[in-house]
């Protein structure tokens, strides 16, 4: 499995009309309004620095990693961003490089990585072992994150619970850091 070829379009960097990528990908992802808000002064300031990964799914285009910059640039009206061609033949391949992307730099927190390990095991048909070997990872660590997807209850990805994720709660009584030592409270 060769996820970037040295040769072709993987090299290419391009311009793409923003209304033409697709986000199937950023359900793995948390969204942080600050850092994006950040993004978008520096964007405005130094203009694009890094183009966004995108694959190919069928004939659509879908960001694989950049998502900041994305929003950043639909909130200042651009209408294309700079891209690169990410060669995968299969979903797994995607996922893989969205994880492998995120491990240099800012890395994918816990939830992020137990919805991605989740969705290769649940949604793909891997193994713990094979999502294991596919990522790079001990197959204790996929059961572990395995394990923090089944505590998680689906509004935590409201916004409060995201911000709360990420130490930026706005003090609302429900948006407490989630733990995964035990299942969270059901909230209100």
């Amino acid at each position: 499995m060769r996820v970037v070829r040295h040769d072709g379009p993987a090299l290419e960097i391009r311009a793409a009309s923003l209304a033409d990528l697709g986000e199937r990908y950023r359900r793995y992802r948390l969204a942080d309004p600050h850092a994006e808000q950040a993004m978008a002064q520096s964007l405005g300031r130094w203009g694009q620095l890094t183009p966004l990964v995108i694959c190919l799914r069928g004939e659509q285009p879908e960001v694989v990693d950049g998502f900041k910059r994305l929003a950043a640039a639909r909130a200042l009206a651009w209408p294309t961003v700079l891209v690169r061609r990410l060669e995968a033949d299969d979903e797994r391949t995607v996922k893989a490089a969205l994880y492998s992307l995120n491990r240099v730099g800012q890395h994918l927190h816990e939830l992020e990585e137990a919805w991605l390990v989740q969705a290769l095991v649940r949604e793909d048909g891997l193994s713990q072992v094979e999502a294991a070997a596919l990522l790079g990872r001990h197959k204790s660590w996929v059961c572990r994150r395995l394990a923090s997807a089944r505590l998680c209850v689906p509004t935590w990805k409201s916004a409060c619970c995201r911000r709360a994720w990420r130490g930026n709660c706005c003090g609302c009584p429900r948006a407490t850091r989630p733990t995964f030592s035990r299942p969270p409270a059901a909230m209100p």
